[in-house]
């Protein structure tokens, strides 16, 4: 470690959070592999952070269905409904079509969707709580391998403060299951994950 570097601080959800809503990046656990969060307004931070071209959208990540709905539009509010009640809090990433004037701007510029998700790590849904959604993707350099641990994520972004208290709650280390809404009753997988869910026709 070089003279004088002060490794990034661990910090309590409101901490965090102030940080977050002055223009920081956090790491944060989740369910499925640790995440790198900004607020909405601040998206271009994490391509910045992880060196990757803005083409490739982030997911907004709430701790409930209401803070999402928000977000998306109208036409597919029921569904979408219907599925959080059978798979959120969990690893499924729902692709839907964002509001006008909405944060999807920010996560998925010249986009017309946006990918939502609840995780099933109730100290990220703590923060969540706090700080409203957050923009998030993985904790790793674009192109690296993911990070699986707080440590691991430390070491690609040394100047990133953590969610504490740590050490977290285990993982599944297994990325969440992506579905792109069609319209009603139908939807496309983009990504085979932890997740498949039954009862709705999913097209591949």
């Amino acid at each position: 470690m070089k003279e004088g570097f002060m490794p990034a601080p661990v910090l309590a959800a409101s901490d965090l959070t102030l940080r977050l809503r002055a223009g920081e990046a956090a790491i944060i656990p989740t369910d499925t592999l640790p995440g790198l969060a900004v607020i909405p307004a601040q998206a271009q931070t994490l391509w910045h952070l992880k060196r990757r071209p803005a083409d490739k959208p982030l997911i907004l990540m709430g701790a409930t269905v209401e803070d999402l709905l928000q977000e998306v539009a109208v036409s597919c509010h029921r569904e979408v409904e219907a599925m959080a009640q059978r798979h959120w809090p969990g690893a499924l990433t729902l692709v839907l079509p964002a509001r006008e004037g909405g944060v999807g701007c920010h996560l998925n510029p010249g986009g017309t969707t946006l990918g939502c998700r609840i995780p099933a790590c109730e100290q990220a849904r703590a923060l969540l709580q706090i700080s409203g959604p957050l923009a998030t993707t993985s904790a790793n350099r674009s192109g690296e391998q993911a990070s699986t641990t707080a440590a691991e994520a430390a070491r690609y972004f040394p100047d990133v403060a953590q969610l504490g208290p740590q050490p977290w709650s285990q993982h599944s280390g297994q990325a969440s299951t992506v579905l792109v809404w069609v319209e009603d009753g139908r939807w496309r997988m983009v990504r085979r994950g932890a997740v498949i869910p039954a009862g709705v026709e999913v097209l591949e």
